[in-house]
């Protein structure tokens, strides 16, 4: 793959916008499909250069190449939309999904005619070099990396195995993710005993900021818990298909469908509200 590419983005949030703008810096033209979209969507691709496009559809017939960008509950249904157009070119999914789900959707992808490429991205949304990380896996992985050249965002590529990036993305979240899920467990629950204030005392000892960190962990996971939610279920699933015990990140998982309600809140809610959140959740179950 060499020039000018057209690349469609589905669809550009917070993440998906900033691989449009690498995608750009790189010398392509990145599109983005308006047909559904929030007004906020709008504002995001319309504030980095997206062109726009009205259909699915279009995207299939413009682009040689596609890359999802979604929560990972409909990374299938996106790619089924792409399939059903019988896009013929590269269909990169880069979604927080088990390597089982990315082989999956692989297999789908490629009986309609296109080349499908296994992606997982660690780090947050990609505006510094040397932040965020994308790693592909796939035989057609080369061709994405490509897209992508000139950065911020970094490009790996670590065979041509398709699941093993996802593999990889689900291992490194697994930690990231799923300890604040249970930090956020463990101060609920010392708040719920009487025993929080001793809890951070006892961590704060030395001089150390854990406990302040902590806290501030736990109001600022409250934007994303909604997306995260998802994604311990697809760890939990990874793991289990690797012979280890899913429960730990299926609990991960409802620990973040408790303060999924702080989606879009502004300002960030204040701690004592998130944790009212977590006990009052466990009260009403």
């Amino acid at each position: 793959m060499m020039g000018r590419l057209h690349i469609g983005f589905l669809h550009p949030g917070a993440m998906g916008v900033s691989l449009a703008a690498t995608a750009r810096n790189s010398g392509h033209v990145a599109y983005w499909v308006s047909q559904g979209r929030s007004p906020e969507t709008r504002g995001r691709a319309e504030e980095h250069g997206l062109a726009e496009l009205p259909t699915i559809a279009r995207l299939c017939e413009i682009c040689s190449v596609i890359v999802s960008v979604c929560p990972p509950h409909a990374a299938a249904d996106v790619a089924e939309q792409v399939s059903a157009c019988s896009f013929k070119g590269i269909y990169a999914d880069v979604n927080a999904i088990s390597p089982q789900r990315a082989e999956c959707i692989g297999r789908s992808v490629t009986a309609s005619g296109a080349q499908f490429v296994d992606g997982g991205i660690i780090g947050g949304p990609a505006w510094k070099p040397g932040a965020t990380w994308l790693y592909l896996s796939g035989p057609a992985a080369d061709g994405v990396a490509e897209c992508f050249a000139a950065g911020p965002l970094a490009t790996e590529v670590i065979g041509e195995q398709i699941g093993r990036a996802s593999a990889l993305k689900m291992c490194y979240a697994a930690n990231t993710k799923g300890t604040t899920a249970l930090l956020c467990a463990i101060v609920a629950a010392a708040e719920r005993m009487g025993v929080r204030e001793e809890l951070e005392k006892q961590w704060s000892r030395g001089g150390s900021d854990f406990a302040e960190r902590t806290l501030s962990r736990i109001r600022r996971v409250t934007a994303k818990a909604w997306r995260f939610s998802g994604e311990m279920d697809e760890i939990a699933s990874t793991f289990e298909a690797a012979g280890m015990p899913g429960g730990f990140h299926l609990a991960a998982g409802d620990i973040y469908r408790r303060i999924s309600r702080f989606k879009g809140a502004d300002p960030i809610p204040g701690i004592e509200e998130v944790l009212r959140a977590l006990v009052d959740s466990d009260r009403s179950a």
